[in-house]
């Protein structure tokens, strides 16, 4: 099912959303509020929503946060990954707003940045990267001693830590396994931004920890192959796909009410 937000002619916005999965978009755009990435007064990136965010934004993220709690349920599970084809579709935006949206259901919620070759998180709250997820898995430091409490009211973070050169072997490393069954137990919800499936094989190897992936797809950028080889790699290993966001939507073009994002789940 796709859900397509803020366009009242349903038959238009089916028809829309099929268009999108499956032609190439051609064009790139840099417009919405999603692509910012100024620095905000409260310390953390514009990139995140926050209260002062367009309505449409906030309730995008919103339909996907109800969707990826309906899919949730089915697996009873805790975890889940956000992932893209390729860099710089905004799998790391995406990642944060979603664990933002969540918290503000008053739900504790942990953002783990396990991209640990182009880590992103710690530029879009403003925290420190010295220490992190590749330190703790090294046995360097704990992670009461690593971990960003309340980055947000109800959303604890870990960042990436230093870049090691072994970031496959981290990630389906025990301690790894270990650290993550036992957070589940303090926080409602555990969100893993992890590596373009498309570059990488990384984001695979968390299969069994989590209940699936939420795939971020850019407009202008990811194409419908991409889509198709992205689907058949997380089936290849025995995965699930929550679901699809698509972002980049170039809202100036756009008739008013149209939407900013689509979530799609299975």
């Amino acid at each position: 099912m796709k859900i397509k937000l803020f366009n009242n002619d349903k038959s238009k916005q089916n028809k829309k959303s099929k268009q999108d999965a499956s032609n190439k978009t051609t064009s790139k755009h840099s417009s919405s509020e999603h692509d910012k990435s100024k620095q905000s007064k409260s310390g953390s990136s514009s990139m995140a929503i926050s209260d002062k965010s367009k309505f449409a934004i906030v309730e995008s993220y919103k339909l996907a946060r109800t969707n990826i709690m309906f899919s949730l349920s089915a697996y009873d599970k805790k975890v889940f990954a956000v992932t893209s084809h390729s860099k710089g579709e905004g799998k790391s935006t995406v990642s944060a707003n979603v664990a933002i949206s969540f918290s503000k259901l008053e739900k504790r919620v942990l953002l783990v940045d396990c991209d640990l070759r182009r880590p992103n998180v710690h530029n879009i709250f403003n925290v420190d990267n010295k220490t992190g997820l590749s330190n703790i898995i090294g046995n360097m430091v704990t992670f009461e001693d690593t971990v960003h409490r309340n980055v947000l009211p109800n959303l604890d973070a870990i960042s990436s830590g230093t870049i090691p050169p072994n970031p496959s072997e981290l990630l389906c490393s025990p301690r790894f396994v270990n650290m993550i069954k036992r957070l589940t137990d303090e926080y409602d919800y555990i969100i893993l931004d992890t590596p373009p499936i498309g570059v990488v094989s990384d984001a695979l190897l968390l299969k069994d920890l989590i209940a699936g992936f939420v795939i971020v797809i850019r407009e202008g950028s990811t194409t419908h192959g991409d889509i198709r080889e992205l689907l058949d790699s997380i089936k290849l290993a025995d995965s699930k796909v929550l679901g699809m966001v698509k972002v980049g939507c170039d809202v100036s073009k756009r008739k008013k009410g149209r939407g900013y994002y689509y979530y799609q789940y299975y």
